[in-house]
């Protein structure tokens, strides 16, 4: 197998100290099982480039300019991935792009990566457009950018089945070629650790949790991922299960009109047990 370099953009970057797709590209490079396979990651950071899971990991210096960071950093971390492209003479490499947010700039650039014979894929994670924090103004900008990141990816990875048929559906006319691949994850079956079965244990004492007797929930906290659906839905079942949320509730006016809209506090069953970064636990 030749040589395949793969420019990864979208994510904070790695070491991941944030969501979903830091974990990803923290993964895939960590696990990478063919050594003709180089990343090279987009980091958001103003410090030198520097080398982490034997991937390159570049640095990208963003301005505080609110709704428009995200995209003003994608588009730098483009141009700084095809200016490495060509000054060291680099074919055939794969561009991977997280979100949809450079859109009605990436018809411009997909030239580009055709002239050095490169690929563009696309993760087009969910639909942005529809999130509440965002004004009508904004959301007609995010929707208006997937169509057109849609319209000129070679390659559609989607990491959920339904957001994989949606844009099948959504976007017949672009033909779009789509593949999906579930995030994987580490599940330890057998804990022998003895450390980690003491703070697991301290852990379920604190919040009055008993071992195999709940239902998890772990997730951002944000009005579209359906926490006041599956709250009502759990409230009308009569499981002894507890419903334990792993969410950052902290300073978040969402958890006061969640209490509001379901009076989740009155069953004693669902406990909102705040953030876990300890991978193992």
């Amino acid at each position: 197998m030749e040589n395949i370099d793969v420019f990864i953009i979208g994510s904070k970057g790695i070491p991941a100290k944030y969501g979903g797709f830091e974990t990803f590209v923290d993964k895939l490079t960590e696990k990478r099982k063919n050594n003709n396979i180089k990343y090279h990651v987009a980091c958001m950071g103003d410090i030198e480039d520097f080398e982490y899971n034997g991937a390159r990991c570049f640095n990208i210096k963003v301005p505080n300019i609110g709704p428009a960071k995200a995209v003003y950093y994608d588009i730098m971390a483009l141009k700084k991935s095809l200016k490495y492209i060509k000054e060291n003479n680099i074919s055939n490499a794969v561009i991977y792009i997280l979100a949809c947010r450079i859109g009605p700039f990436i018809g411009h650039y997909k030239k580009i990566i055709k002239k050095f014979n490169c690929k563009l894929y696309i993760n087009p994670d969910g639909h942005e457009w529809k999130r509440a924090k965002w004004n009508a103004l904004i959301k007609k900008y995010w929707k208006l950018s997937e169509k057109l990141m849609v319209k000129h990816a070679d390659l559609l990875i989607c990491d959920s089945v339904n957001i994989e048929k949606y844009i099948k559906e959504d976007y017949k006319k672009y033909n779009p070629k789509t593949l999906f691949i579930a995030y994987g994850a580490d599940v330890k079956d057998n804990i022998t650790d003895v450390k980690v079965l003491k703070e697991l244990n301290e852990w379920y004492n604190k919040f009055n949790i008993k071992k195999n007797e709940y239902y998890l929930i772990v997730g951002r906290f944000v009005p579209e991922n359906n926490y006041a659906t599956m709250l009502k839905e759990y409230m009308k079942s009569n499981t002894k299960k507890d419903l334990v949320v792993i969410t950052n509730i902290e300073k978040n006016k969402f958890y006061e009109e969640l209490k509001q809209n379901t009076g989740f506090e009155n069953d004693k069953r669902i406990k909102f047990v705040g953030t876990v970064y300890n991978q193992d636990l």
